[in-house]
């Protein structure tokens, strides 16, 4: 209650000063203190529609979306129940369903058509689902408005701010949909290589994936075959062969948690299996670069190689314990704080960044300078992220608020 509460004041705040109402979302898929009960919260898709988005036809692909954010679907309308309506003749991002979810006797609209409806237990949901299959906005006029193009959300995990999309669904043409399902997916702060380079191709890998049937925890463990050759191949000194392998992981690494979005298959053990292998694996590909130079030509003196390995490997593992710390502490990434935050980490010592370092050194036959480029670029990184934490460690000691630039 004390969420609806702050939600009124903050909408009635907003329509003061003439800006449009933005709704947050919590961090838990849904929030109990909205729901009537226990159970979990229906989610009901009303109408038909013969489109296939991901593989999936839109009503499957609905429901996967609703359970994966912790619904229970149901095929008709229910009496004595909450339960989210959606018309078929739509799709919407999924951070719609928790949004909603939160806002009980509302109806999202786009373009003065219902899409969404989260209607009370008491009320007659068969009439209610009957009005969102003809479009009609009368039977609906006793539920608040919230109008779709007028609302931002704050994404917490994908680490952006943005206006969740809701289209018509064209079953003469999906793509238009699977596309903006795609984009929503995508992290808004993340390095330059994901979010530029590979985003187009990674999207029909994404997609071809899905219609072959592909789970992403099958792409995860095809990225980790590569991830395992591209360290053999390194450690053997064949670097142009390690670097085409680890590209083509970093691709599948991006295919994986975008198929498990856009096809509502996010599974706990999925996040854990990938983030595992995301956090293990760069130490020991620098590692097995090092170790490479001697069979390629280039070797390093034994004690000035195992420096270099501990200034990358310590700078990796320091800046990682920053990030896990300033979560703690102040609730979000350390890469959201400000915007320079977020524009730094699209080159800091990460994974990527590193990679195209050693790829641009390797053009020049000098894998060894690109090594030593790779530890120092780690130290101007590590110091960067220690100056940011120290910044806002006393901000917050003075009393003021360490907030995103996203919130």
């Amino acid at each position: 209650m004390r969420e609806i509460l702050h939600m009124g004041k903050y909408c009635a705040a907003a329509a003061q000063s003439g800006r449009a109402a933005t709704f947050l979302p919590p961090l838990s898929p849904l929030s109990r203190s909205v729901m009537s009960s226990d159970a979990p919260l229906l989610f009901v898709p009303v109408g038909s529609n013969s489109a296939r988005l991901f593989g999936l036809d839109a009503k499957a692909r609905a429901c996967r979306l609703a359970a994966n954010a912790g619904f229970e679907c149901a095929d008709s309308p229910p009496g004595g129940r909450e339960a989210l309506l959606a018309s078929l003749d739509y799709a919407w991002d999924p951070a719609w369903l928790t949004e909603m979810a939160n806002r009980p006797a509302t109806v999202l609209t786009l373009g003065g058509k219902p899409v969404l409806a989260h209607v009370p237990a008491d009320a007659s949901a068969a009439a209610l689902a009957q009005a969102l299959v003809k479009g009609d906005m009368t039977a609906l006029a006793g539920l608040e408005r919230v109008e779709a193009e007028t609302v931002e959300l704050s994404y917490r995990k994908l680490r952006k701010r943005d206006r969740p999309f809701v289209m018509p669904l064209d079953p003469a043409d999906p793509e238009p949909v699977e596309r903006a399902a795609y984009d929503a997916s995508y992290k808004g702060v993340t390095d330059a290589l994901t979010l530029y380079l590979w985003r187009r191709p990674a999207f029909y890998l994404t997609r071809w994936a899905a219609e072959a049937g592909l789970t992403p925890n099958m792409v995860t463990a095809a990225g980790f075959v590569l991830c395992v050759l591209a360290f053999w191949l390194f450690w053997e000194g064949h670097y142009w062969l390690g670097i085409a392998a680890g590209f083509v992981f970093m691709v599948l690494d991006t295919v994986d948690g975008k198929l498990a979005r856009c096809t509502g298959t996010s599974s706990e053990w999925g996040n854990l299996f990938d983030h595992g292998i995301d956090l293990v694996h760069p130490p020991f590909w620098w590692w097995a670069w090092l170790h490479g130079l001697e069979a390629y030509g280039r070797p390093l003196e034994p004690i000035y190689e195992t420096m270099l390995l501990w200034v990358i490997i310590g700078g990796y593992v320091a800046q990682r314990l920053i990030e896990g710390i300033f979560l703690r502490r102040h609730g979000m990434h350390i890469h959201v704080w400000r915007p320079i935050d977020s524009q730094f980490r699209l080159v800091t010592a990460r994974r990527n960044p590193n990679m195209v370092i050693l790829f641009a050194a390797l053009l020049f036959g000098r894998p060894d300078i690109g090594i030593e480029l790779v530890a120092l670029w780690t130290l101007v990184s590590l110091i960067f992220h220690a100056v940011r934490m120290a910044q806002a460690t006393v901000r917050a000691e003075q009393g003021r608020e360490v907030v995103s630039w996203l919130a």
